[in-house]
C-alpha cells in the first residue's frame, strides 16, 4: 500500500479507560482532566475518558470536561452493548452514555463465537442483535458512534464468517469506525495484517481500526502492521500503559507512522509535544520515566562509547535514526569510564570553553573515572557532572564537602533525628547549620524520613539569600549498593530526580556515594541546590 503525507490516520487515546487499568495506575478526576487537556494540546483525534456507568469519577469526568478548553479532540465514552434480554432503550448503560452528552461513543462487543457461548450465554443472533440494536440506539441520537470488536482476531481465526457478521451489524447500525481489537495480545503480524486486509475489503465505505494489547511485545508492530494493510484509525494510550502488560504505546506509534510512514497523525508542530507529553503522564501519574523508550525516553538519543560521539559530533545521522527535537526530545552525551576526551569535550557545557583544552578534557575525564571506581555514576546526573567540571577546573578535590565547604556557603554541620514511640508514626527532624555571605543559617525542619528533612532544612538555609532552591521538587530518588561483599558497610550510591518547576517540564540529577545513605543522600542534595543556583545566577533569574 502507498502512502502520501495527505493520507490521515485518526489518533485515538485510552489513557484515561484502559490505561487506568494496567497495575498501579490510578488517576484523581482533577489528573483525568489535566491529562485531556493534554492530550488535547498534543492534538490527538479522540480522547476516550471512561466508562460513565462505571464509577462516579468518569461519571463527572464527562460533567468537567464540558467546561474545559478543549479545542482539537473529540471526546469519547465508552461502554458496552445492551445486557441479554433488555431492550436498548431501556439499558442502563447505554443511557449512561447518553447522559454523558459526549459527541463520541464507543460501544465493545463480542466478535469470537466463544465469548458469545460461554461469557454472554446468548445464541449468536441475539448478539448480533444486542451489537445493532445498542448501536442504532446511539447513531440515531446523532452521536458518533466507534464499535470495538472485543477479541476480533481470535474470533477471525476461529469463526471468521460469524466475526464479520458481527461487524456488518455494526456497520449496517451505524458506526462509522469498526475497531478490531488484539484483546488479549496474542496475535502475530501475519494474522493481523491478513484480517485487516479482509475487513478493509468487506467495509469499503467505513473506517477500520486497530487496538492491539502488548502480551507479545507486539502492540506496536501490529499497529503499524494494521494501518499498512488498510487501517486508518489507531488506539493506544500514552507510554503504552494498562492491563497486563499494556496497551500500544502511542508515543511509538505516532512518531512511526508520521515520520518513518508519512502519514498525517499530528500537526508537525504538535508532534514536537509528543516527549513534553509522554512525561506529563509519567508525573501526573506518579510512575516512574522508562530512560530507554523509543523516541521520548531520556535515553532514546543518548551517546556513550567514544567512537559514536566523535561519530555524530561530525555528523548525526551517524548514530541516530531521526532528529530527536523533531519530537520533542534531545540529544544527551553520557560519560563514564567508557568514554573519551570526545565526550567530555561533547558533555561539557559551552560556558566552560572546554572544546579545543585538551588538557582540561584529559583531567576531568581522569576525575571522573577515579571516581567511578569508586562508585559514582554521571550518566543520568547531569548536576554532579557540571559540578566535577567546576571542582576540577578551580582545582579543588572532589568531593570539596568532606571538610563541608562548597563553593557558595561552609557547613558547620548536620543532624537528623528520628523518633519513634511504640505506637506512634516515626518523626524525622533535621538541623543544618551554615555560613552564607557572612550570615549564620541554622534551620530545623520536619519531613517524611530524614532526605526529605535534610531537603526541607538546607533550603530554608539558602532561601533568604537564593530563592530559586524553592523551584527544585524532588521528582525520583533511587539507592543501590555498590560493593555488596562488604554487606551493611557497603558504599551506597544514591541518585536523585530533580524536576526544575522554573523551566517547564526539566529534569535533571545528582549523585552521591559514602558508606552513609544520609551523607550520600547529602552529597547529591547539595549538588542540585549548587548546580540550580549557579545556573540561575548565569541566567539573570
Amino acid at each position: 500500500m502507498s502512502t502520501t503525507e495527505s493520507t490521515k490516520v485518526y489518533v485515538y487515546d485510552t489513557t484515561l479507560r484502559d490505561g487506568t487499568q494496567g497495575e498501579g495506575v490510578s488517576l484523581s478526576l482533577e489528573d483525568k482532566l489535566l491529562i485531556a487537556e493534554s492530550l488535547d494540546r498534543l492534538g490527538v483525534d479522540y480522547v476516550e475518558g471512561g466508562y460513565p456507568m462505571s464509577n462516579p469519577k468518569d461519571e463527572a469526568f464527562f460533567a468537567e470536561v464540558a467546561h474545559r478548553d478543549i479545542a482539537r479532540s473529540k471526546i469519547a465514552a465508552f461502554g458496552m452493548t445492551r445486557r441479554r434480554g433488555v431492550k436498548a432503550d431501556q439499558d442502563a448503560g447505554l443511557r449512561a452514555l447518553l447522559d454523558s452528552h459526549a459527541p463520541v461513543t464507543t460501544v465493545v462487543g463480542k466478535t469470537w463465537d466463544l465469548h458469545v457461548r460461554e461469557v454472554l450465554r446468548a445464541s449468536e443472533q441475539e448478539n448480533l442483535d444486542m451489537v445493532h440494536e445498542s448501536l442504532a440506539l446511539l447513531a440515531g441520537e446523532g452521536r458518533e458512534v466507534v464499535f470495538d470488536a472485543e477479541h476480533f482476531f481470535d474470533g477471525y481465526q476461529a469463526n471468521p464468517d460469524y466475526a464479520l457478521s458481527v461487524l456488518r451489524a455494526a456497520a449496517q447500525a451505524g458506526a462509522t469506525t469498526l475497531v478490531l481489537c488484539d484483546t488479549n495480545g496474542g496475535s502475530t503480524l501475519a494474522h493481523v495484517a491478513h484480517a485487516v486486509r479482509r475487513a478493509t475489503r468487506e467495509f469499503p465505505g467505513v473506517r477500520i481500526g486497530i487496538h492491539c494489547h502488548n502480551d507479545c511485545a507486539l502492540a506496536v508492530a501490529n499497529t503499524l502492521m494494521a494501518v499498512r494493510h488498510g487501517a486508518l484509525h489507531v488506539q493506544g494510550t500514552i507510554n503504552g500503559i494498562g492491563e497486563r502488560c499494556g496497551n500500544a504505546d502511542l508515543t511509538a506509534v505516532i512518531p512511526n507512522l508520521a515520520v518513518k510512514y508519512g502519514y498525517q497523525c499530528l500537526r508537525e508542530d504538535s508532534l514536537k509535544r509528543l516527549t513534553e507529553t509522554s512525561r506529563y503522564v509519567y508525573e501526573i501519574a506518579n510512575l516512574n520515566l522508562h530512560e530507554t523508550q523509543p523516541f521520548v525516553g531520556s535515553a532514546a538519543f543518548a551517546h556513550k562509547g567514544g567512537m559514536h560521539v566523535h561519530a555524530i559530533q561530525r555528523n548525526a545521522v551517524t548514530y541516530e535514526h531521526m532528529d530527536p527535537e523533531r519530537i520533542g526530545n534531545a540529544r544527551r552525551i553520557l560519560v563514564s569510564e567508557l568514554s573519551g576526551v570526545s565526550n567530555i569535550a561533547a558533555k561539557a557545557p559551552a560556558k566552560f570553553g572546554l572544546k579545543d583544552d585538551r588538557a582540561a578534557q584529559k583531567r576531568i575525564l581522569d576525575e571522573l573515572t577515579r571516581l567511578e571506581s569508586e562508585g559514582y555514576q554521571f550518566e543520568a546526573a547531569e548536576a554532579s557532572f557540571e559540578m566535577l567540571i567546576r571542582r576540577v577546573l578551580d582545582g579543588q578535590w572532589y568531593p570539596t564537602l568532606a571538610g563541608g565547604r562548597s563553593g557558595l556557603w561552609d557547613l558547620d554541620h548536620y543532624r537528623c533525628i528520628i523518633l519513634k514511640q511504640s505506637d506512634s508514626q516515626a518523626v524525622t527532624e533535621a538541623t543544618v547549620k551554615l555560613t552564607l555571605g557572612g550570615t549564620v543559617e541554622h534551620r530545623v525542619a520536619e519531613g517524611d524520613g530524614p532526605v526529605d528533612s535534610l531537603h526541607r532544612s538546607l533550603k530554608a538555609a539558602l532561601r533568604t539569600q537564593y530563592p530559586c532552591v524553592d523551584d527544585l521538587h524532588l521528582a525520583d530518588y533511587k539507592v543501590r549498593v555498590v560493593n555488596t561483599a562488604a554487606e551493611t558497610a557497603a558504599r551506597v550510591r544514591v541518585l536523585i530526580d530533580w524536576h526544575d518547576a522554573a523551566r517547564g517540564q526539566s529534569y535533571f540529577g545528582s549523585v552521591g556515594v559514602s558508606t552513609n545513605i544520609i551523607d550520600a543522600s547529602w552529597l547529591a542534595l547539595v549538588d542540585a541546590m549548587e548546580y540550580k543556583i549557579l545556573n540561575s545566577q548565569a541566567a539573570g533569574e
